[in-house]
């Protein structure tokens, strides 16, 4: 089985995990994150490859360099709600991809529960912590084994 390859991209103050807001985003870290996603992809059969930025623009550029990868889970911040720039970015690589949220996006504030990026996306998990990371990787590689019938 040929072991896929995944980027892991982290929006805006997602450095600052573990100081900002540690009611909604808990007290892991950005490294302890990554480290735990990186060993669950290891056990799944899968590399990955992180990447954090705060500004749009190099995300964009970033994401615009990984088409030869096999998928992408991206938690794009605040930038969910706005960035139609960012949704654009993503469909123009034409490879799957999975939105995620540390938290609950739907049960938040009114302006946090759309999001510009879930329709170009095979989908999306919010709301389990750093778990909703895992839960994207795995239901990625799932869709990539072309197990899952949803669309």
């Amino acid at each position: 089985m040929k072991k896929r390859r995944i980027a892991v991209v982290h929006g805006p103050n997602l450095n600052m995990l573990g100081k900002r807001e540690v009611g909604i985003y808990g007290r892991l870290t950005l490294d302890e994150l990554n480290s735990s996603i990186k060993t669950e992809a290891a056990a799944a059969g899968a590399d990955v490859e992180f990447f954090q930025s705060n500004g749009e623009g190099e995300i964009i550029d970033y994401i615009h360099g990984i088409g030869h990868l096999d998928g992408m889970i991206i938690n794009p911040g605040a930038y969910t709600h706005t960035s139609i720039a960012l949704r654009d970015a993503i469909a123009a690589v034409k490879i799957p991809a999975v939105e995620v949220h540390l938290s609950n996006i739907h049960s938040r504030e009114e302006f946090r529960r759309q999001s510009m990026i879930a329709p170009v996306c095979v989908g999306q998990i919010s709301g389990f912590g750093p778990y909703s990371y895992i839960a994207g990787l795995l239901g990625l590689l799932d869709f990539l084994k072309g197990a899952s019938g949803a669309k």
